[in-house]
């Protein structure tokens, strides 16, 4: 193993050693139920970069495949009663089957016919909910928490930290294919797909590897949402808000290097938590939009390519 990659993994276990002791140390719920959405949006940010940064197919259909994993979950709590690593599982192998059936119909597309075929994926599969009385249909429905396990005294600090294993796991995958093969092919077919394909990169394949791996965490991410919750309805799960903010998120961070989601969710998912608190929830649609504005002017390359920028002018300067 890498010198970095020996960092990372030790953060990595450093991180979940924190997490796991705020959840034995810490009484007061409200930082639980406020970090795991901070937590649940990190996730869906990478997961969201490794189509919509590394091979830059700007993907709306966040919201589809978070919906689907929310009500993954309440069929399977409602039919078998199904523990939640097994909806976590479950949630995971649809996201990637959807991913997969979604490469093959509009990853011939490209630029915004992409864009809308994933917008259309969200409105048709939030309309087929809407009809599913078994799962509430429109009116929603209740879902009603199993006891909690030790060594958790609460059912929020269980999701709080199998959100954070999932973040784990979303950024490793995500670190790994920007410093594999996969990578690489994946740039070569952002910056130009069609000189991509003609020095042989198997552009079709990377891309549709690209939708089923960000398909499938995207919906083990949205799965502990049900019971988070203990409701689910077709408008909160499939909320465009979900689409908008994960794609602002990682352009905010940056697209080009692995970190660069985990900085733009952390700093907007804080801010809207903030500021819900503070102020008012719906403040938070004015404040994405103008973070978004700014950085798209002042930093397209997100906070991960402005400090990139500086570092390489302050080395100027030293020379």
């Amino acid at each position: 193993m890498t010198r970095n990659g020996i960092a990372f993994w030790t953060g990595a276990a450093v991180f979940l050693a924190a997490v796991f002791a705020m959840t034995q140390l810490v009484g007061n719920q409200y930082p639980f139920f406020a970090g795991y959405v901070i937590l649940q949006f990190v996730a869906l940010a990478v997961a969201w970069s490794i189509l919509g940064g590394y091979a830059g197919y700007v993907n709306f259909g966040t919201s589809a495949f978070f919906g689907v994993g929310v009500y993954a979950s309440v069929f399977l709590v409602n039919a078998f009663g199904a523990p939640l690593p097994v909806q976590i599982l479950t949630g995971a192998a649809i996201g990637a089957l959807m991913g997969f059936a979604l490469g093959l119909l509009t990853l011939r597309m490209q630029g915004i016919f992409f864009s809308i075929a994933t917008i259309a994926l969200t409105i048709i599969i939030e309309t087929t909910i809407t009809n599913w009385r078994y799962v509430g249909g429109a009116a929603g429905i209740q879902i009603q928490r199993p006891a909690v396990t030790a060594p958790f005294d609460n059912y929020v600090q269980m999701l709080f930290f199998v959100q954070a294993l999932l973040v784990v796991l979303a950024v490793a995958i995500s670190r790994y294919i920007q410093n594999s093969w996969i990578g690489r092919g994946l740039q070569a077919l952002r910056d130009d797909e069609l000189a991509a394909e003609c020095t042989g990169v198997p552009t079709l394949r990377l891309k549709l590897l690209a939708c089923v791996i960000s398909g499938a965490l995207m919906c083990a991410v949205g799965a502990p949402s049900a019971m988070y919750l203990q409701y689910a309805d077709p408008a909160g799960a499939f909320n465009l808000n979900y689409s908008v903010s994960t794609l602002a998120m990682s352009l905010i961070g940056g697209t080009a290097h692995w970190s660069g989601p985990i900085v733009g969710a952390i700093l907007l998912g804080t801010t809207q938590q903030l500021l819900t608190v503070t102020i008012s929830s719906e403040v938070n649609v004015l404040v994405l939009g103008v973070m978004l504005v700014l950085f798209v002017v002042g930093a397209p390359e997100g906070i991960i390519g402005l400090i990139r920028k500086l570092r390489g002018k302050g080395k100027e300067g030293e020379a």
